[in-house]
């Protein structure tokens, strides 16, 4: 029996010999079996370069259906291929062997065709020639003679769209920063909060408004007019950030911003439409609204409308309940009505879909006024329902394109197969008039489609968590499948043994709802053995979280070679699976689906009797971080160990949109009822805390005032505060001290003692 630290666990003499008993259970009770463990966790991070084909990005030549896609192969290789949806051949995108020759005699040294250095590559559309980027230089490729000469500088480092961008021209402005008509005649510019119209060519000052503090100003598509918001302060109070360790040295730094509450007074914003040729200023009929309330503050979500007579602006009304679709028409600034959703409980602002079809003036909005994400087909100048597009009991999670003249839409949806995992998500056709509906996708499993520029064809990609990818080329009329591409290669990732993960599914609270999840077990694994289990905990209710899609190597799986049991699941209160799962949330986040999540892993525990139920851990970040808190403080009778990182513990601390929007306002008692601070308490168990000090997403204070409230209620637990660090898990550190408490409070061993590691001694002592 292993010798255990008496001091440092600090417990009565009967949880000392439980202790030393539980040292002797799990599947590795030796120091030297331990460390192996910790070095499998870390070495199978490479089995994620040893498994092939896994994605297929195609790249679209033109605006045709032509694609080209390149594979990563084992031993560093890759190969390119070019394929002709409308003719379902796949070939060769050029002839390796005779561009590695090309580029060798041009770059003077041996280019190996199977390992071709070349970066952004491009094909014109004639497919005479092809462009890339190879020695700092861009290069031209003629695939006849296959010449290749140098056309300039190779392409800078390509990088995904800031925020702020497509407010140009027309767009929106902030506060300073010029825009230009669409005429091109004049630039608009906000000074001192003030509407300023210039000339471009003279610059002379054609206009300046009245009206003060405008924000968010955009031309009208006749050039004569804008539309701007006037801002109306709210409380606009601040959270401050102190960065401890600045590189440059010296003292802290204080980091302070604005950062509503939940309850606190909001900015609001008064419309108005300025003709700056008569000089009028209109104040349109429209209440005060609160923007970013979809979800974040920013810009309105303004759109023209029949042909720039009059613009859409939707918007939540504060509380949830309601989510409005308002026309304002340009010459009186009145305002029309078109949609006026409402729900007793919350109108879901993280999956709105809306789109205009300007040639029928109606719209197309998605709604679960009848408990299903469906799609609705609106009159544009009545604002009614003409009928629903998409059928009951499905879930729609996007919609790709919108073919106006056919009257057709493709969309992507769950919940749409009896027998199957209902989270899978398929893609469909079907008309306006919700007639004719068309499946797109076959395989069982998670898909995702890359259409065709001229939406003729598509790459359908499928998996599981159990089952590697499926590339397909399909047709976009019926769906029919034209050319198997390619399939996941995992002859090499499967030398490093891992176990397939399990996806499990059992009844939810009410006897009747199938709740799913995943299971992830030690590459080792040893059915005559007991496992621990490890929770992975997320459960905001934005979206659902249990993975669908293969990986080739998961975080889970890498704590599961320590020695435990490692699921995830998806209780109640989260979304797409319908209005009444996804309702379990409102005012209610404590709940956290774990009613659910505990009778799922019972029902684990009773198929497997491997499952050890009086050994259970939990970790999470963020949302996450505060229900696995919750966990100990509500349900210590099951849960007895917890690793939370940078959690919202209390709603009110929070930021006020996404509290708001699940937790009710105004501010009411539940909110303390559910917060992990007013509970601080009822500690149970084992608790490890983790923040980052810049963490710029949830106040690190709401941690520290948690950290707070168990010091005065005389609780033990462990906290670590991060510095320079923002909102996550701690990066490696964080993983390092998360797997460590785990070890030492669920398999009762002590983990190696990392000072060691680093001064080159070994850990074991």
């Amino acid at each position: 029996m292993r010798t255990l630290r008496l001091s440092r666990l600090g417990l009565p003499v009967a949880a000392i010999l439980a202790a030393a008993a539980l040292a002797q259970g799990p599947s590795r009770s030796s120091p030297e079996d331990l460390l192996s463990a910790y070095k499998r966790a870390d070495d199978i991070a490479a089995a994620q370069q040893a498994a092939y084909k896994l994605q297929l990005d195609a790249n679209w030549i033109g605006r045709g259906n032509r694609f080209w896609y390149s594979n990563r192969l084992a031993g560093g290789k890759t190969e390119y291929w070019r394929v002709d949806s409308a003719r379902a051949l796949r070939e060769p995108a050029f002839d390796h062997a005779r561009l590695a020759a090309a580029l060798a005699k041009a770059a003077g040294k041996p280019v190996d065709p199977d390992r071709l250095p070349i970066s952004n590559l491009e094909f014109s559309e004639d497919l005479s020639y092809a462009s890339f980027d190879f020695e700092q230089k861009r290069w031209r490729l003629d695939l006849g003679a296959y010449e290749v000469k140098p056309t300039g500088e190779a392409r800078p480092s390509q990088r995904g769209p800031g925020l702020g961008q497509g407010r140009g021209r027309g767009g929106p402005s902030g506060q300073a920063r010029p825009i230009v008509s669409p005429d091109e005649k004049w630039t608009a510019e906000l000074v001192e909060g003030r509407l300023r119209v210039k000339g471009r060519a003279d610059e002379r000052v054609a206009f300046e408004s009245k009206t003060d503090t405008l924000q968010f100003v955009n031309w009208a598509p006749d050039s004569k007019r804008l539309v701007a918001f006037r801002c109306i302060p709210g409380d606009r109070k601040q959270v401050h950030l102190v960065r401890s360790s600045p590189a440059e040295g010296g003292r802290a730094t204080l980091q302070s911003r604005n950062y509503d509450l939940p309850g606190d007074k909001l900015d609001t914003f008064e419309t108005f439409v300025i003709d700056f040729e008569s000089g009028s200023e209109i104040k349109s009929d429209l209440e005060p609204i609160v923007l970013g309330g979809h979800p974040f503050i920013g810009p309105p979500n303004l759109r023209w409308w029949k042909g720039g007579r009059s613009f859409l602006i939707d918007f939540a009304v504060r509380g949830y309940a309601q989510y409005r679709v308002e026309e304002v028409e340009l010459a009186s600034a009145r305002r029309n009505t078109l949609i006026d959703e409402r729900s007793e409980t919350f109108v879901d602002t993280t999956n709105l879909i809306l789109r205009l079809l300007s040639e029928s003036e109606e719209l197309i909005w998605r709604s679960e006024r009848d408990g299903w994400g469906r799609l609705y087909l609106i009159d544009g100048k009545a604002g009614t329902v003409k009928n629903a597009i998409t059928p009951a009991g499905w879930v729609v999670r996007g919609v790709y394109s919108i073919d106006e003249k056919a009257r057709r839409l493709c969309f992507t949806a769950n919940c749409t197969r009896e027998g199957e995992d209902p989270y899978f998500i398929h893609g469909f056709t079907v008309g306006f008039d919700g007639k004719g509906l068309v499946r797109l996708t076959e395989g069982s499993g998670y898909h995702r489609l890359q259409f065709s520029p001229d939406e003729k064809y598509f790459v359908d990609t499928y998996s599981r968590v159990d089952d590697p990818p499926v590339h397909e080329l399909r047709r976009m009329s019926d769906g029919k499948k034209l050319l198997d591409l390619e399939r996941a290669d995992l002859s090499d990732w499967k030398k490093f043994h891992l176990p397939m993960p399990e996806p499990f599914v059992a009844k939810g609270r009410d006897g009747v709802t199938d709740i799913w999840g995943v299971v992830y077990r030690p590459s080792n694994f040893d059915p005559n053995m007991k496992y621990p289990v490890i929770e992975n905990l997320y459960a905001g209710p934005q979206d659902s979280f249990a993975p669908k899609a293969f990986s080739a190597v998961a975080g889970m799986q890498r704590l599961a070679e320590l020695g435990f049991i490692v699921v995830q699941c998806d209780g109640m209160g989260t979304r797409n699976r319908g209005k009444s799962f996804h309702d379990v949330c409102w005012k209610n986040l404590g709940d956290a689906g774990f009613p659910d999540r505990i009778l799922w892993m019972k029902a684990l525990a009773a198929k497997y009797p491997y499952v050890d139920l009086t050994r259970v851990g939990v970790y999470g970040t963020s949302a996450g971080g505060q229900s696995s808190t919750g966990a100990l403080l509500f349900h210590p009778e099951f849960y007895k160990v917890a690793v939370s990182s940078c959690g919202c513990h209390d709603n009110r601390m929070d930021k006020y949109w996404w509290n708001e929007q699940w937790m009710g306002y105004p501010v009411g008692p539940h909110y303390a009822q559910q917060s992990n601070i007013t509970n601080a308490k009822n500690l149970q168990g084992r608790l490890l805390l983790m923040v980052g000090e810049l963490d710029t997403n949830v106040p690190p204070e709401s941690t520290l005032r948690l950290v707070d409230a168990l010091i005065k209620a005389e609780k033990e637990f462990d906290f670590l505060i991060l510095p320079g660090q923002g909102h996550g898990s701690g990066g490696a550190f964080g993983e390092r001290k998360r797997r460590d408490f785990f070890v030492r409070w669920l398999l009762g061993l002590e983990p190696p003692d990392w000072n060691r590691v680093s001064a080159g001694a070994s850990p074991l002592g």
